[in-house]
């Protein structure tokens, strides 16, 4: 797929809709109910803060020659799985009924360490399922579809800052041992790829100043 040299910039666009979203989102839920939600959850109960890269990709992919008709994103983002009868996807490829492509777009902001397990099991759940799902043919005639996933992390010291692993029977394996919770999505998604859970991951960080003028770092 062609790389347009205007890739930075409309991917900064896409990370300074991420907080803005983020913000007008925590801000409205407090107007609406008189209540906020605690910590952070406010500004995540209402979705779409990841929109913004969702639609880039998509936008890529018909820039690329893909027909709109073939890229789901806003309905019909839901395919089989084989421990569940159906999973949403973030974003699909579907071009004469098969099923070309699927791509998860996932955040964390905040909370490092409960989070952090919820979108592990996740990324590897959804990746088992489907791949069951294509095994016991559930998108036929489809070749194999290609999977991706993009993470975007809060740059924060406690993203940054080394983890103890606890390992009260027995060690982790050494590349966990202090790593941040940076480092471990990291080494995440890199065995999500070598494994072939996923066919490409994407990985960025940013925090709230710097990402509120589209500031990123991969």
């Amino acid at each position: 797929m062609r790389r347009p040299a205007t890739l930075d910039k409309r991917l900064r666009v896409a990370v300074k809709h991420f907080w803005e979203t983020r913000n007008s989102q925590a801000t409205r839920q407090g107007i609406a109910t008189g209540t906020k939600d605690a910590g952070t959850r406010s500004a995540v109960t209402g979705g779409a803060q990841m929109n913004g890269f969702v639609n880039l990709v998509r936008d890529l992919l018909h820039e690329n020659g893909l027909p709109k008709g073939h890229l789901c994103c806003d309905q019909y983002v839901e395919i089989p799985g084989w421990y569940r009868p159906e999973k949403k996807w973030d974003l699909l490829v579907v071009a004469e009924k098969q099923l070309v492509a699927a791509i998860e777009f996932k955040s964390q902001i905040g909370s490092f360490g409960n989070n952090y397990n919820n979108r592990t099991e996740e990324a590897i759940g959804s990746a088992t399922d489907i791949w069951a799902a294509y095994r016991e043919g559930a998108f036929q005639p489809s070749a194999r579809p290609w999977l991706g996933y993009l993470m975007l992390l809060e740059d924060a010291p406690g993203s940054l800052s080394p983890v103890r692993a606890r390992e009260p029977h027995f060690k982790v394996f050494p590349e966990f041992t202090d790593a941040s919770y940076a480092r471990r999505y990291e080494i995440l998604l890199t065995k999500l790829v070598r494994e072939r859970l996923y066919d490409s991951a994407c990985f960025l960080m940013s925090n709230a100043k710097d990402g509120a003028k589209g500031g990123y770092r991969e």
